[in-house]
């Protein structure tokens, strides 16, 4: 049994079929069923039904699969750390779009700071995409808002966050110290895409209280959101990591929650088979410095009730 038997095992177990792997692989299909049977000889098991001219993974196959995954990850970064210079680890990293735009960056900086040696990616899309991506082993961490739920993905709550409800100085609500939840039912909102955690967690606060949600923009990015809010009296809920300039420069009143219906955390988040490489490591332990947020609540004269 070779890495070359295992890879092979992982393309038929992934694909279905042995010839979508043989074309993944680049290889003859005939090299693939060969690879299999020698597997099944070696381990004196059935890793395949054959029914129908389809392949159905056994219980046998499912547990080789597990160990097989990490073994091919483990010996990739042995095969990539040995190249002696010749090409730099990468590290690739995932974020939702709150996540990317108030925390990264910083975090970044940090990271390049330990390790050098290290190259990263990013990618920054909404929760449930990057949920897609690490399943894919697309990405290696990533860092999102919302709720995963996969089985597969281990995710670790890492860093606080609550968010603020924002509107505009010349919003009604701006001159109301006590805000009933009531009064939010039929308002104006500026809403992020669907499969966006900050909008799951406000869809189901309003589902809790029957308000109704006149969504009158829906945007992916945080400053078009912003710029809704300041200038077409829209009501937003949003991180407040994101709004802590604005908050501060007077361009937008907060309204908090008291309630703690909108306290969330940040969850680290990464295949339950991947192999934590130190430079994942130490990524994970930076982003344990940034647990905490800004403390604006004298900046938050107006609240739920």
């Amino acid at each position: 049994m070779t890495i070359r038997h295992l890879k092979i095992f992982l393309a038929v177990a992934e694909t279905g079929k042995m010839s979508e792997a043989a074309a993944r692989l680049y290889i003859s299909q005939p090299t693939v069923s060969q690879a299999i049977r020698e597997l099944e000889t070696h381990y004196n098991t059935r890793l395949f039904e054959r029914l129908s001219k389809k392949l159905y993974i056994t219980p046998a196959g499912k547990e080789l699969y597990a160990s097989a995954q990490k073994v091919v990850q483990e010996f990739e970064q042995l095969e990539r750390n040995m190249e002696k210079g010749s090409r730099r680890e990468i590290l690739r990293l995932g974020a939702s779009i709150t996540v990317g735009t108030c925390l990264v960056p910083a975090l970044l900086k940090d990271f390049e700071t330990a390790m050098p040696q290290v190259q990263t990616t990013v990618h920054v899309t909404n929760t449930h995409s990057i949920e897609e991506m690490l399943l894919n082993s697309q990405l290696d961490l990533a860092v999102v808002e919302g709720d995963i739920s996969s089985p597969d993905l281990i995710a670790h709550s890492t860093v606080e966050d609550y968010l603020v409800m924002a509107c505009s100085l010349s919003h009604p609500f701006a001159l109301q110290r006590e805000i009933p939840v009531s009064a939010l039912d039929g308002q104006d909102y500026a809403m992020r895409e669907e499969g966006s955690g900050t909008r799951a967690l406000f869809e189901e606060f309003a589902l809790r209280h029957n308000l109704r949600l006149n969504i009158r923009w829906e945007a992916n990015c945080p400053a078009t959101i912003r710029q809704a809010v300041i200038h077409d009296r829209c009501l937003a809920v949003m991180s407040v990591r994101l709004l802590s300039d604005e908050i501060r420069a007077g361009l937008i009143h907060p309204i908090r929650n008291p309630s703690g219906e909108w306290n969330r955390q940040f969850r680290l988040v990464y295949h339950k088979n991947k192999y934590l490489t130190p430079s994942m490591e130490c990524f994970r332990d930076i982003l344990s410095r940034y647990r905490h947020p800004e403390d604006l609540s004298c900046s938050c004269p107006s609240v739920l009730v």
